[in-house]
Parts: structure tokens; C-alpha cells; sequence
């Protein structure tokens, strides 16, 4: 695959030649121009490899991605199966009146958690009890306005960009 400096090298030599081209006959249509340019220099070459790199790169990474999401329903599932046994192990407990396990390489006893508070209706809660946060810019809520034509006071449309789209078949 061709570094950023052959990628360079070859853009440069396109530019001059395509200037020369077009210096040299500035009636040349644009498919002449194209397929001249494209048997004279090896910048299509190029960027078709970085290109392949690119989606063989993209590739890896849908893999990867696809096989983190089931690595992570696997570990969703053994901490719910870790979570069952220790409910288990609880009730069972409870049930017996077994308050302490001593075993060589773990001891299990059942305690008393400190109280925690249980909200039966956030409405009646007073303003003390409340943490205020910064607003947040709704910013899709400002695109929405700005596409149906609505003015929105320090919003505009940012300018277009220009992106690389790329099928495979």
C-alpha cells in the first residue's frame, strides 16, 4: 500500500500533468483528460489500495465489533447467572438460619444492609433534594428548526462537506 508520501508524490504529478493538458489544449474534453491522466500516472492505482485497505480495515472492525457485542452478551449472562446463585445461596441461607460459611478459600455471611430510600412520588419531593444541572444545547432540536425554515437566533447551516463515498458489491 502506498505511503502518504507516494500519495503525494503521485497528486503532484497528476496536478502538473493535468495542467499541462489543459495548458496544452484547452479544448480537451473531460474524458480525454480523465483517461489520459489515469494511463499516465498511478495515482487511481494508489488510491485504489488505500481504498481497499480502508474497507479491509472496515471489515476488521465490523468483525471485531460484532464479536465484542456477543463477547458482551456473554458477560451479561454470566453476571446474571453469577447474581441467580448468589440469590440463591441467600434464600437458602435465610431460609436455614446460616448466618456465616467458613470455607478454605472464601467466608459468606448474611448482613444487614443500611436502609435505603425508596421514591413513591418524585412530585412531592422539596427543591433542596434536588441537583440542578447546566442546560444542554438541543442540537438536533436546532437542525429540525433550521431545515423547516425556522430562524433560530446563533444557529445557521455550517457549510457542507465533502465525504468519500464508497460501494461494494
Amino acid at each position: 500500500m502506498p505511503n502518504q508520501i507516494q500519495l503525494s508524490t503521485d497528486l503532484n504529478r497528476y496536478t502538473e500533468l493535468r495542467r499541462r493538458l489543459i495548458e496544452a489544449d484547452p479544448e480537451i474534453d473531460e474524458t480525454t483528460l480523465l483517461d489520459t491522466l489515469e494511463g499516465a500516472t498511478n495515482l487511481n492505482e494508489a488510491l485504489g489500495e488505500v481504498i481497499r485497505a480502508a474497507l479491509d480495515e472496515e471489515a476488521l472492525a465490523d468483525s471485531l465489533r460484532d464479536r465484542m457485542g456477543a463477547m458482551r452478551e456473554r458477560l451479561d449472562r454470566i453476571e446474571t447467572a453469577c447474581s441467580k446463585k448468589r440469590e440463591v445461596a441467600q434464600a437458602v441461607m435465610e431460609d436455614a438460619g446460616i448466618e456465616k460459611i467458613l470455607e478454605p478459600d472464601f467466608t459468606v455471611s448474611l448482613r444487614v444492609s443500611p436502609p435505603s430510600i425508596a421514591v413513591v412520588n418524585e412530585a412531592e419531593i422539596p427543591e433542596p433534594y434536588w441537583i440542578p444541572q447546566p442546560p444542554k444545547l438541543d442540537r438536533k432540536g436546532v437542525l429540525d428548526a433550521l431545515k423547516s425554515g425556522t430562524t433560530v437566533p446563533g444557529a445557521t447551516f455550517a457549510n457542507s462537506k465533502v465525504s468519500l463515498a464508497i460501494r461494494t458489491k
